[in-house]
């Protein structure tokens, strides 16, 4: 980890702390999306392009990621999240907060492979904040109109987005919640 990923680490839980929602919003009645989220697709950082249908059935986390985070250690629960309680993940790398994702796609690849053993799906590098060049999944993720419920884009990097096997968008949490915490893996388990 770098002196900056250090410091950076000490700064954001404190942020996070901050703020009074505690870091989880949940779709407590179920709100079905107005919009499938199924009906979209992605392109992976290889080039290849991949349709969210094909996780159909499957509880799934989508993440926004950073390499030059105090969050990116992150990367290692992910992983363990995904290899112990069976849940499809993805990893949307973007430049969005602090310049803190640098490294084109081979970068980052190869990056989160050799420090953090990621084998889940990454995405090609792109925008996920509220903007133009919106990544469509972020903007299905962020808009209440799509989702049913979530008018929530991330806050940092590393926050997490949970849908259900049906499709349905069921929780939010921020960057400070821990992928291993209590809050995801009951909600993972749910």
């Amino acid at each position: 980890m770098t002196i900056r990923q250090k410091i950076m680490k000490l700064i954001y839980p404190l942020i996070m702390k901050s703020n009074k929602n505690k870091g989880v919003c949940s779709n407590k009645g179920q709100v079905k999306p107005v919009t499938p989220i199924y009906n979209l697709s992605f392109e992976l950082n290889n080039g290849r392009t991949e349709s969210l249908s094909s996780f159909k059935g499957k509880k799934l986390m989508i993440v926004n990621t950073a390499s030059d985070c105090g969050y990116t250690n992150q990367y290692e629960n992910l992983e363990k999240l995904y290899e112990q309680y069976n849940i499809a993940i993805i990893g949307f790398p973007a430049n969005d907060f602090g310049k803190q994702e640098k490294g084109n796609d081979d970068t980052i690849a190869r990056f989160c492979k050799l420090n953090y053993g990621v084998t889940f799906p990454l995405a090609k590098k792109s925008v996920v904040i509220k903007s133009p060049d919106q990544n469509k999944i972020f903007e299905w993720l962020s808009n209440e109109h799509k989702n049913g419920w979530l008018n929530k884009a991330p806050v940092w990097n590393f926050s997490k987005y949970l849908i259900n096997e049906a499709g349905v968008l069921t929780h939010y949490f921020e960057p400070g919640i821990e992928p291993l915490s209590g809050e995801v893996i009951n909600a993972v388990q749910s």
